[in-house]
């Protein structure tokens, strides 16, 4: 599995809005790499934020 896919795992298994440190911490992908993956996600509104700094999958 690539580290995209584990990002977008976290976000599926998460209750509640996540933060770039908690996605890398619960996926085991470096920090670095979320927020890599992350912006990209972003760009093409896989996940929205409900709260600053805090992001969620937008078909939720």
């Amino acid at each position: 599995m690539d580290d995209k896919q584990k990002v977008i795992d976290t976000f599926k298994n998460s209750e509640e809005p996540l933060n770039a440190k908690k996605v890398s911490e619960l996926s085991g992908v470096e920090k670095k790499e979320v927020d890599k993956i992350m912006k990209e996600l972003k760009k093409d509104e896989t996940i929205v934020s409900p709260k600053r700094c805090y992001w969620t999958l937008a078909d939720r």
